[in-house]
């Protein structure tokens, strides 16, 4: 199958090729996948910033380390969950549900005050972990949209949130970084493309439960 072949030809590009930019429709696609990727009771509690300014790009490079893919890279897709979920993200959701599918949003009632009573118990703590949850699925929806399209990407952790948050002014928004994913087109200076996937055995990871 193809989805297997190209998650094989996928790998967490280190180098990236700076004269290769998506095109536009290929973003468009990156961008509706990210947006069609499944997510608890199917809040999407997050935003995705697309980071194109090189100015900024240049600060955040700073706040990882140097790594070189936040400058090189094509786009930079930062994933940045909410830190809270307040009953009003809830009815907001209910509210597009019912236009969507023409219904009277009255009916949604029990199913929010359901949501809205599990979210009530959580801390500020575990509805932040809760949230960057679900940003994780969408990351891994891009990465295999990406793989598919042929485009290089790399899935990254290693940054100062601290300090992201602060160039780009996330706390003011109700959002934080959690992860992004520098998306092009691998440069073929990259030695680490040459490398064989290291993957344990398929029965290793599988064990079916009869």
């Amino acid at each position: 199958m193809s989805i297997t072949n190209n998650l094989k030809w996928r790998y967490a590009t280190k180098k990236f090729d700076t004269s290769k930019k998506i095109p536009a429709d290929k973003l468009d696609i990156l961008k509706e996948a990210v947006n069609l990727a499944p997510t608890s009771y199917g809040l999407q509690p997050f935003k995705v910033l697309i980071i194109e300014n090189q100015s900024i790009r240049e600060q955040l490079r700073d706040a990882a380390w140097g790594q070189s893919q936040l400058t090189d890279a094509s786009h930079i897709f930062l994933f940045c969950n909410f830190t809270e979920m307040g009953p009003e993200k809830i009815d907001n959701y209910l509210k597009l549900r019912s236009e969507i599918n023409n219904t009277d949003v009255a009916d949604t009632k029990p199913y929010g005050d359901m949501m809205k009573g599990q979210m009530a118990v959580l801390s500020s703590d575990q509805i932040s972990a809760w949230t960057a949850k679900q940003a994780y699925i969408a990351l891994g929806t891009l990465i295999a949209t990406a793989s598919e399209l042929q485009i290089d990407s790399c899935p990254m952790e290693g940054f100062d949130k601290v300090k992201f948050d602060e160039i780009l002014g996330l706390k003011n928004k109700g959002i934080t970084s959690a992860m992004l994913a520098a998306v092009g087109y691998r440069s073929e200076s990259d030695d680490t493309q040459h490398f064989k996937k290291t993957r344990k055995p398929i029965d290793e990871i599988f064990e079916t439960i009869k």
